[in-house]
């Protein structure tokens, strides 16, 4: 029990708050409802941003975590993500300046190109060639 005493105050309150209400069938079934859908609404905005550049993935495990308050597969899959996640960090750690410096460019290139696709395709502007029409008469 001495992990229990090293947490924040907030955390302890929010445990013994979640206690709480789970100690009541009508508070457990009202939690496990708001939790559901407050989680899903955040994985949706998540997915939906995920073709977009910015932290669609990013949202999308954000979601995972509310889902995980109440939920137990979906605490697995967050344990699982998390320690993917910090396995590809700490590999990419591990590796030359050169390699890492490959791998932000082909990252950077990877979110352009998405960003370019979803331009066109959402908005129906093509801007590589709005690019190379501007340059052909400049």
């Amino acid at each position: 029990m001495p992990e229990r005493r090293d947490r924040p105050r907030w955390r302890r309150r929010v445990s013994t708050t979640l206690a709480l209400i789970r100690s009541n069938p009508t508070g457990r079934l009202a939690l496990r409802v708001i939790i559901g859908v407050l989680g899903a609404l955040v994985v949706a905005v998540g997915i939906l941003l995920i073709p977009l550049p910015g932290p669609g993935w990013l949202i999308v495990i954000a979601g995972l975590g509310i889902w995980a308050v109440e939920f137990h597969w979906a605490k697995r899959l967050l344990t699982f993500t998390r320690r993917h996640v910090h396995g590809w960090a700490n590999w990419v750690k591990r590796q030359s300046l050169a390699v890492r410096f490959v791998l932000g460019a082909v990252g950077i290139v990877f979110v352009g190109a998405v960003a370019l696709i979803s331009i066109k395709l959402s908005l129906d502007i093509d801007v590589i060639a709005q690019v190379l029409r501007y340059f052909a008469t400049h």
